[in-house]
């Protein structure tokens, strides 16, 4: 209890000097996904990590804390998110950085997310209203990947997100760059709907931590870096910080001097083991010099989102967007986990009675799914976003069954990967199927995700 009190008292004090953002309502419309495809839409236009010359208005991106840092390491910018944000650097080639990732540590500026802190005594049962986990059972500093759901039949994903219990009515939601308009207006609506209020056991409060910076430490010694990185005696906690937990530590900035208790949570988008830092807007810059200066180049370089694309492709790991959107539900994208079993009895989440009942296979009476997400090795040219995925006939007849969402060349197998959304009964692995690439149909074969074995500290 004591460490939540000093946490909630550090939080106090931050807030008074960060400048966090409290969401105004939204009309009821918003609810509902009718402005989806339009998000969707300049979200992709984003990922594809075009130039400023791609029509994008540089006069309206925004910049992170460390924007000045990634020009003076030679961090070449691109529109993503709202944001300019680093693709890669002068001194390693988008494959190269992959490599260095996987083999040593990278540091990853993902200030462009949305910090959030749902609190109040009707906090968790709000964000069990909105999503399929198990909010209410989610332990202290303990965290949960999630997806907010819409209120209708579609069972369709708003965003993914990852949720963190910081104390008995305090969570910390982290939710994608690319959907912040929607998200807010989502939240928003039904922080201001009547009918749920009455639902929760007392109020809700919802605000977005302005400008606080966000890195993610990632790769085998990033536990190294990290630990000769904190204050004199916190080392020895990150032995039994495991995947998905999170604690507060300082880290040493300079002579003497420590920056303020920073929330550290063991997880990461690349399949490697690490870490994700929150730190707040004014000692966003220090903080991460002090882990560049800790880490050394030959240890820890910065990364851009190019390898961060190739890092979580291989690791299975899903992009809003692309391989997630209005129109997925959880249990099509592969993410049933999500659910644990005290939900899935549970009709009181939005687009409970589509996801429950797809759970269920025919066979026992549900309905089941029409489409599933696979993972595919590709020979020849990599298959991209788009790609048509086919079933092969006799005398070479090709029967489209589904999309590419994701695809690139694997740096770590030297194959071309790719995950996308199949018919049902066409997605166990081992199955051959044909993806068109440039005209001509490509040998596909189905792949268990991830693709590489993942490196997370777990308890064995």
């Amino acid at each position: 209890m004591a460490a939540l009190a000093s946490s909630r008292s550090f939080l106090r004090t931050a807030r008074s000097t960060a400048g966090i953002v409290k969401l105004a309502s939204a009309p009821a419309a918003l609810a509902r996904p009718a402005f989806g495809l339009s998000a969707l839409q300049a979200a992709a236009s984003l990922r594809r990590f075009a130039s400023s010359q791609s029509g994008t208005d540089d006069a309206k991106l925004r910049k992170t804390a460390l924007y000045d840092l990634h020009i003076q390491h030679g961090g070449k910018m691109v529109p993503f998110g709202g944001f300019h944000m680093p693709v890669q650097y002068s001194g390693l080639s988008v494959s190269a950085s992959h490599h260095f990732t996987r083999e040593k540590a990278s540091l990853f500026d993902v200030g462009h997310m949305v910090q959030r802190h749902i609190t109040g005594p009707g906090a968790a049962a709000f964000l069990e209203a909105l999503t399929p986990s198990g909010i209410e059972a989610l332990l202290p500093y303990r965290s949960t990947l999630s997806t907010f759901l819409w209120a209708n039949s579609s069972g369709g994903i708003v965003d993914d997100t990852v949720i963190t219990r910081l104390g008995p009515q305090h969570f910390y939601v982290v939710t994608n760059a690319a959907c912040r308009d929607k998200d807010d207006a989502y939240l928003a609506h039904w922080l201001a709907d009547e009918n749920l209020k009455k639902r929760l056991p007392g109020a809700v409060h919802h605000e977005e931590l302005a400008g606080w910076g966000l890195v993610a430490l990632q790769g085998p010694l990033a536990k190294d870096i990290l630990a000769e990185s904190l204050a004199d005696g916190q080392e020895a906690d990150l032995l039994q910080l495991y995947f998905g937990s999170s604690l507060y530590a300082r880290v040493r900035v300079g002579d003497g001097e420590l920056s303020s208790p920073l929330l550290i949570t063991r997880a990461g988008y690349t399949g490697e083991d690490g870490f994700e830092i929150s730190i707040p807007p004014e000692e966003t810059v220090a903080v991460t010099e002090a882990l560049l200066r800790t880490g050394t180049p030959e240890r820890l370089q910065f990364a851009g989102l190019g390898a961060r694309d190739s890092l979580r492709l291989e690791a299975g790991m899903c992009l809003y967007g692309h391989d997630l959107d209005d129109t997925t539900s959880p249990v099509e994208a592969g993410l049933s986990w999500i659910i644990p079993k005290a939900r899935r009895n549970d009709y009181s989440f939005h687009g409970a009675e589509t996801i429950l009942e797809q759970l269920r296979p025919k066979s026992q009476g549900g309905v089941g799914v029409t489409r599933r997400r696979v993972g595919l090795v590709v020979e020849g040219a990599p298959a991209r976003e788009g790609a048509e995925i086919v079933q092969l006939g006799e005398g070479g007849s090709t029967t489209v069954i589904g999309r590419v969402t994701s695809g690139c060349p694997s740096p770590t197998l030297g194959k071309n990967i790719a995950m996308g959304y199949v018919k049902e009964g066409l997605h166990k692995a081992g199955t051959e199927l044909g993806v068109v690439v440039r005209g001509k149909t490509r040998k596909a074969v189905v792949t268990k995700m991830p693709f590489i074995p993942t490196k997370y500290w777990k308890v064995v």
